[in-house]
């Protein structure tokens, strides 16, 4: 027979067994717990929203000086002294060159002595013509310049614009876009408006060319590319959803929602799509109400009734 303590030690070691084994189950069960149940999926909602939106086409305007005026020589001779520079800003009537004649030069100082009365000395100064930066400079101090020879070009700051390539059936579009906003590189933005249109279209890419007309003191280079966003139409009060959350087939022509009906059912509801943005879509039908909750991920190949889990 078994003594009392060797009963008492085989009932330690039985409960001790009993006890290990549990353990791991409620760890598993508490696992268990924190997974979605057994088909449902784990989805995120978002709701509709309401405010303006607008379709736009975004489009390039490079700067461009549109009128030129051109320094040239009066005179035949030499380059005494030029005080222009390639880039340098000038304004009307600065004195840019001096030309000594090839008379003058030649005679050295005594065509000061053959008639005083003249106050000549045989220097023609040359001064700007308009106002601008200096963009071509073809001589320099001491060469020859003919009469009536191009010396430099200044661009005419007064003539600066924007111009707009646009594409000839997206010219309907003006009538509502004569107020324009231009992004420069440096995500600065000026306000502009259109001007006047070139009287051809490019043969190959068949677009027109606008002025844009901008309103500001800033001096901006020459070629500078700018992106002009061009609204095609807007709508007030317009009903809309995150682009994730509306689905389409692979023809892209039939579009559905996934509606909760309940806290873990899903539906699936057709929509007929309105604008468009970077990030949303219009809804015209059905009308949606504020606080619907619609899938937002999670949404991609459910059946037209889906038991969902939701995720904070």
């Amino acid at each position: 027979m078994l003594s009392y303590r060797n009963v008492l030690l085989l009932a330690l070691i039985v409960c001790f067994g009993l006890s290990c084994k549990q353990e791991p189950k409620k760890e598993a069960a508490a696992v268990a717990d924190e997974k979605p149940a057994a088909g449902q999926v784990p989805v995120t909602l978002t709701e509709p929203s309401f405010g303006n939106m607008s379709e736009t086409v975004e489009l390039n305007a490079v700067s461009s000086y549109r009128l030129r005026t051109f320094v040239k020589s009066s005179a035949t001779g030499y380059l005494q002294l030029v005080n222009a520079e390639l880039g340098k800003y000038v304004t009307k009537g600065q004195e840019l060159f001096i030309v000594r004649t090839k008379e003058s030069q030649s005679l050295g100082n005594t065509i000061t002595r053959l008639d005083t009365s003249l106050h000549f000395d045989g220097s023609i100064h040359i001064k700007a013509p308009g106002t601008g930066f200096i963009t071509q400079l073809n001589y320099r101090s001491g060469d020859y310049v003919q009469d009536g020879e191009q010396m430099a070009t200044i661009t005419d700051t007064k003539s600066f614009v924007f111009i707009l390539s646009l594409p000839y059936e997206l010219s309907q579009y003006l009538k509502i876009n004569q107020r324009l906003l231009l992004r420069l590189p440096d995500q600065t933005t000026l306000e502009g408006s259109v001007e006047m249109a070139m009287p051809t279209v490019d043969s190959v890419s068949q677009t027109q060319n606008y002025q844009i007309r901008v309103n500001t003191a800033r001096q901006i280079p020459e070629n500078l590319i700018a992106k002009v966003s061009l609204v095609k139409q807007s709508r007030p009060n317009a009903l809309s959803l995150l682009k994730e959350a509306v689905l389409s087939d692979e023809v892209q022509k039939e579009f559905w929602i996934m509606k909760m009906i309940d806290s873990v059912t899903a539906v699936k509801v057709p929509v007929t799509k309105g604008l468009e943005t970077a990030d949303k879509v219009e809804i015209l039908s059905p009308r949606l109400n504020r606080g619907d909750k619609i899938l937002l991920t999670g949404n991609y190949g459910l059946a037209d009734t889906a038991k969902v889990t939701v995720i904070k």
